[in-house]
């Protein structure tokens, strides 16, 4: 049989399962109806889970049947505004004026819709929730509108939809624009983009001094961590994949010598059983069993060791589980600061600690010390799951300054958190590492804290410069595959200085920190990093799995040539390189903006007459349109605009993604909405053509000769999705 043959009766196959299941559906017999119909509804019970905690203690006394009530009830959908952006208060204002206003009387499925509410321990009422789940924000016709905004905006980093206890942790790691943060276990990445938002507070300085390392050790969701990373646009973020357990110590260049890498701050959300998650991972009502925090306990405990090695003098690490159990959270902190002879910080208080913690085997049956495991449990039970015997000891720990948040107090999930303060180097790693020196490379002794081999080869003979790619060697490959590698360009590559001259950069640009991700061949993409990133790059390679880093500033264009620079500007990158760029800058009004946004490749007479003016004094090629708000109309946008454009012979368009259009449309009063095909399939293979020729467009590709013959209305139109607009 061929292969042709085998995909038809594939195909058939699976046509026909489809059918069965539809008409199993349609029976209804014995199964849950509405939104999960043709499954059987989860029962939400679990007799193990309700007895082990009730003996534990985890909730206050008259407060059981309230902490089991809301743990059956569905978990509010919570969203969060990006903080560092110039436009979040525009953002803030269209959510109350115009999308929360239409919730007002809205019922849904014959339930009231609450309107939604500010967290109030979060700042700048920057972070809301409302009892919509997203199942109904998805389904539900009324609120179409709604769930379009939030995606959109979800899209271009303006808006994380984020459970309200996921944004604690980063709150309490304080962070200022100078610290250098690892995140240990940092995907999805919902935390690691709160971190970004903090280090990026200052809105004028586009390089702070710090980053952020963000870690995972599963390849596949660090492309997830990537993609949620990419939306805020930082030139300081890089993704590494990595066992969190046994991260390696990393060197940083300082005045001509190696250092170690010492964090400011660390983010230590430690892969958990997950019962604190129960609203809205219902399946672990049926899966919770007393071993799921015996299997974690120790890589847990690992992972936090590793966290307070790697933590500066001083530097501050916050240790967080989506779990009540005290096997993953109380047990990991008082072990860590038994090894550490140290104590909790203070800045958290309210935790009910459980003095009396013991561990349940599979049967029920407790165990309070570690003397009462049966010899063949003891590689599975371990003695730091047992409380310390020295009362005195025990106390000092101040374990009460953990805090553990209960789903019924302020309808959340559940949650752990701890933060702890270095005061000094572990007491098993006293003696810093030495670095001695032979033939020309350097290798660091093994360290103590985790006997971890440190190798760094610097052979200026042999390793070119700039280039940061995968270890040379077979003996000392770490990883199974490569990723393509990082090449700083050099401080005299002819390819720049077209580029500094088009766009009249300024001398304090640094292009040093300028890299592509190819050796050989053509550029065809230039990225940027942040001058501290660029020296970990340099300086690790043979150690660090670097998945992604830096943020696309030029792309080339196929004909830039002929205009004078070969590659244009990169929306993703324009506000870091804008403070940098002294020619190329067009300012437009509010109506200008509109026409960009909504036209593909406008007429330049259909533009106000000073900015027809402006475009006629410049050359054509690629450039910066910016919109400036005028103070005397507050009913217009009061936030700065910054798109990359290009000029043709008889027209100006916008280079911008879809979404950051229709992102600043809404801002702009345009109401944006999404129109519903009737026959899709009639359009499928129109719409195939129009995206394929679109992606050619944003590739970079020459379109301009051709101008309004190759890119319609209608294909702008299809570009946006069936977008239509209203004023």
């Amino acid at each position: 049989m061929g292969r042709r043959a085998r995909d038809r009766r594939r195909q058939q196959q699976q046509r026909q399962e489809r059918g069965e299941r539809q008409r199993r559906r349609a029976d209804g017999a014995g199964v849950f109806q509405g939104w999960a119909g043709g499954y059987p509804e989860i029962v939400k019970e679990n007799e193990l889970f309700e007895r082990y905690y009730r003996e534990l203690g985890i909730v206050p006394d008259g407060e059981w049947g309230d902490f089991m009530a809301a743990l059956r009830e569905p978990l509010p959908a919570t969203l969060r505004i990006t903080g560092y952006r110039s436009h979040a208060r525009e953002i803030l204002h269209c959510l109350k004026e115009k999308y929360f206003k239409e919730l007002e009387d809205l019922e849904v499925d014959g339930q009231k819709v609450e309107m939604p509410q500010s967290l109030s321990w979060y700042p700048e009422e920057l972070a809301w929730h409302t009892n919509l789940s997203r199942k109904i924000l998805r389904k539900s016709p009324q609120l179409e509108k709604f769930h379009q905004f939030l995606v959109s905006e979800t899209e271009c980093g303006n808006i994380s939809r984020q459970e309200a206890v996921s944004m604690i942790p980063p709150l309490l790691l304080n962070v200022n624009p100078h610290h250098k943060i690892l995140d240990m276990c940092a995907a999805p990445g919902s935390k690691t983009a709160q971190l970004i938002e903090m280090l990026h507070a200052d809105m004028n300085d586009p390089f702070p001094k710090g980053f952020v390392i963000a870690n995972d050790v599963d390849n596949k969701r660090c492309y997830l961590l990537v993609h949620q990373a990419k939306r805020l646009n930082s030139p300081c973020i890089m993704v590494v994949n990595h066992d969190a357990s046994s991260i390696p110590n990393l060197q940083i260049d300082v005045d001509g010598r190696k250092e170690v890498l010492f964090y400011d701050r660390i983010l230590c959300d430690v892969p958990c059983s997950g019962d604190g998650t129960m609203r809205k991972n219902i399946d672990v009502w049926k899966k919770w069993t007393t071993q799921n925090s015996l299997q974690l306990h120790g890589l847990q405990l690992r992972i936090a060791t590793r966290g307070v090695e790697q933590l500066a003098e001083g530097g501050r690490m916050v240790y967080s589980t989506c779990s009540l159990n005290p096997i993953e959270n109380e047990a990991v902190i008082a072990s860590l600061l038994e090894k550490s002879q140290g104590e909790n910080s203070q800045e958290l208080t309210g935790c009910i600690y459980i003095y009396s913690l013991k561990v349940m085997l599979k049967d029920g049956q407790w165990l309070e010390e570690w003397k009462d495991v049966p010899s063949n449990r003891q590689t599975q039970i371990r003695p730091t799951m047992f409380p310390v015997k020295d009362e005195e000891k025990l106390k000092a720990m101040n374990l009460e300054r953990c805090f553990r948040i209960l789903p019924h107090h302020q309808n959340t999930g559940g949650f752990f958190v701890a933060v702890l303060i270095k005061k000094s180097p572990m007491p098993w790693n006293k003696r810093q590492p030495k670095v001695i020196s032979f033939k020309g490379a350097e290798m660091l002794t093994f360290n103590n804290i985790s006997g971890l081999f440190l190798e760094s080869v610097h052979d200026k003979n042999i390793k070119k410069e700039g280039v940061c790619g995968p270890p040379p060697s077979k003996k000392m490959k770490l990883f199974g595959f490569k990723e393509d590698p990082f090449v700083f360009l050099p401080e005299d590559d002819p390819l720049f200085l077209p580029i500094q001259k088009f766009y009249a950069l300024d001398p304090s640009f640094p292009k040093m920190n300028l890299l592509t991700r190819t050796q050989e061949g053509k550029k065809r993409q230039l990225y940027m990093v942040s001058k501290e990133l660029r020296n970990v790059l340099l300086n690790n390679s043979e150690k660090m799995k670097v998945i992604n880093t830096g943020i696309k500033v030029w792309s080339r264009n196929s004909d830039g040539e002929q205009f004078g620079c070969a590659f244009r500007l990169a929306q993703e990158g324009i506000y870091t390189l804008y403070p940098f760029i002294h020619e190329r800058i067009i300012n437009v009004c509010i109506e200008d903006v509109k026409i960009l946004l909504t036209q593909e490749n406008p007429f330049l007479s259909k533009f106000s007459s000073e900015t027809q003016k402006k475009v006629k004094d410049m050359a054509m090629g690629s450039i910066v349109l910016k919109y400036d708000p005028d103070p005397t109309k507050p009913d217009d946008l009061q936030c700065p605009i910054l798109l990359c454009g290009w000029q043709g012979k008889t027209s100006l368009r916008a280079f911008v993604p879809r979404n950051e259009r229709l992102h600043y449309l809404r801002m702009m009063g345009v109401e944006v909405f999404k129109a519903k095909r009737k026959d899709e399939e009639s359009e499928s293979k129109t719409e195939e053509e129009v995206q394929h020729r679109l992606a050619q467009t944003e590739e970079g590709m020459d379109v301009e000769d051709k101008e309004h013959d190759l890119v319609t209305k209608m294909e702008f139109k299809k570009r946006c999705g069936g977008i239509n607009t209203v004023v």
